[in-house]
């Protein structure tokens, strides 16, 4: 079956780039014809039995694919998962994915979901789902194999940069509610902030939790806490770095689709009176979390500390098919307010801190990252 998928994906891939090279639209009857002709053969010819609609959902995947890590073809019961998902409650182990030369790789795991919980860490390349291998599963169809009841366990079987082993991670599905913005005072005057995933209400959260932490007399500045965040919403990351702004440019979009080039300015007024600022990244930190953190470095508001972060520098659109099924596209690329792109490079930060022990855990004694930048706040 994988010999067929590949040919598939192989026939469909020519075509699809083939439209570019030649003028003349008779060649690309032609692809087309020949794919017909090579399905028809497969459909004959084949030691097994093929499933004719699995293998064309696997050519239309590989079309996308082949484009990046993050454009996927979802068929009509993963949209109506994901969409399930977005509702903000459901039922799983909290991780965001991508793909990355065939490999599911974890972007981010969520914060107090059971992904994070088990020890799963951003860069994790996942090999097995329970018994399953997953080089040469689509995106989606890992994505499937995670889902299950709410209660029920899967066997998660990852690689990791320098560990030599395989690590394997028994996990039990919960229902996951993310609490994107929470917040404390630490030390008395430090206004520590950490919101883990852009949501339509986090820059509301965090003007509230900004309004609570100010009123306090001796506050030094504040931490932005950006670590282990996969992203979300473009509009939610633009608000959030406008309220440590007094002007400038945010982000700006580019697309070969003039209606995709836009750019973002902030509006005059920085919400904290211009106090210290520290945001923490680290590889977790990924596209809406890039857009702020580099905004911020750029305008020299800020201070980047921690790590290296994620590189996903793109503005992914789901687009509904006929089918009830959707495709998700890429269709245009984030830039910097110095121009440069997120894209495979991420932020690199003004001060590396490496994550520290095996015993690691946010906003806690073992938080390196966390510890170096109060020290630097209290001076």
């Amino acid at each position: 079956m994988n010999m067929i998928k590949k040919l598939i994906i192989f026939l469909i891939i020519t075509i699809f780039f083939f439209q570019k090279g030649f003028s003349d639209n008779s060649d690309i009857y032609k692809k087309i014809d020949l794919f017909g002709e090579v399905l028809e053969k497969i459909n004959q010819e084949y030691v097994d039995d093929v499933d004719q609609s699995k293998s064309m959902d696997a050519a239309i995947n590989g079309v996308l694919q082949s484009l990046d890590p993050y454009s996927a073809y979802m068929t009509p019961e993963s949209f109506e998962g994901m969409q399930t998902e977005t509702s903000g409650e459901f039922g799983g182990l909290g991780i965001e994915v991508g793909m990355e030369a065939g490999v599911v790789k974890v972007i981010s795991p969520i914060d107090n979901t059971p992904a994070s919980k088990a020890g799963l860490k951003a860069g994790d390349y996942i090999v097995k789902i329970d018994n399953v291998q997953v080089q040469g599963k689509t995106l989606m169809e890992a994505v499937d194999l995670m889902r299950g009841p709410v209660g029920s366990s899967i066997e998660i079987t990852v690689r990791r940069r320098d560990v030599k082993k395989a690590i394997i991670f028994n996990i039990t599905r919960e229902v996951i509610q993310v609490q994107s913005v929470k917040s404390e005072l630490i030390n008395n005057n430090i206004g520590y902030i950490r919101l883990t995933s852009f949501n339509e209400n986090s820059s509301e959260q965090i003007k509230k939790k900004i309004d609570k932490l100010k009123k306090n007399i001796d506050l030094k500045g504040y931490i932005l806490d950006l670590r282990n965040n996969p992203g979300g919403l473009l509009s939610q990351a633009i608000k959030i770095s406008d309220f440590f702004l007094e002007n400038g440019e945010i982000v700006s979009t580019k697309s070969r689709k003039i209606s995709e080039n836009r750019k973002w300015f902030a509006k005059k007024g920085d919400i904290t009176g211009g106090k210290t600022l520290i945001v923490l990244i680290n590889y977790g930190s990924a596209s809406a979390s890039e857009i702020v953190a580099g905004a911020l470095k750029d305008h020299k508001r800020a201070i980047i500390l921690g790590e290296n972060s994620y590189g996903k520098g793109s503005v992914q659109s789901i687009i509904p098919l006929q089918n009830k099924g959707a495709i998700r596209l890429t269709i245009a690329k984030y830039y910097l307010p110095s121009g440069k792109s997120i894209s495979e490079v991420g932020v690199t930060p003004d001060i590396e801190v490496i994550e520290g022990s095996d015993d690691f855990k946010f906003n806690s004694e073992t938080d390196n990252q966390l510890n170096f930048a109060l020290k630097l706040l209290n001076g």
